[in-house]
């Protein structure tokens, strides 16, 4: 099956391009465990958080924001002790607080949709080179989010955030999914 040019022949990857990459999500717990992962991801490569995305689960509490807010500094220093996870400080300190900042959001998915105008935007690739970085809506998002007390959550963290979240869809036009997803 012809798939996006960056989805290499791991089976996880591929599963997870085919199921659930580009996919509109609107489940709060869903879109907030994307959120958190995308941040944990930030200067290194996607596998690598997939492949550590079940034991995140494991020790995050299922991304639980309400549990995750509480996390304590004692918790924190733990996890830096599992090698199932990324252990950056700085990355587990930012889940605690952006579990506080999306708390505090009245409604956090109507947020997060908003900036494509409450339905996923279909993108045209047709190549690798086209597809940007970020855009003025990850952007926007980007400067919502940090007003709001998130961190990690610049524009290009947001920008792969709303392709994994399926607020975009950019599947390029020469993968099979593309069709599937941009027909609705």
């Amino acid at each position: 099956m012809p798939r996006c040019f960056w989805c290499t022949d791991d089976p996880l990857y591929q599963a997870y391009h085919d199921r659930e990459w580009g996919v509109p999500q609107r489940d709060p717990r869903a879109l907030f465990e994307l959120l958190l992962l995308e941040g944990f991801q930030a200067g290194l490569s996607w596998i690598t958080v997939l492949k550590k995305r079940e034991r995140y689960r494991q020790v995050l509490f299922g991304f639980d924001p309400q549990r995750l807010a509480q996390l304590s500094d004692e918790e924190i220093e733990a996890l830096m002790q599992d090698p199932g996870i990324i252990r950056n400080r700085l990355k587990l300190r930012a889940a605690r607080q952006n579990a506080q900042a999306w708390l505090r959001l009245d409604d956090p998915v109507a947020l997060l949709w908003s900036f494509v105008g409450g339905r996923p935007k279909i993108n045209h690739f047709a190549e690798r080179g086209e597809v940007p970085a970020a855009t003025a809506e990850a952007e926007a998002m980007s400067r919502a989010l940090k007003q709001a007390g998130f961190t990690f959550v610049g524009p290009t963290i947001c920008y792969a955030y709303m392709q994994a979240a399926g607020l975009v869809m950019d599947h390029t036009s020469d993968c099979d999914r593309y069709a599937v997803l941009a027909a609705g």
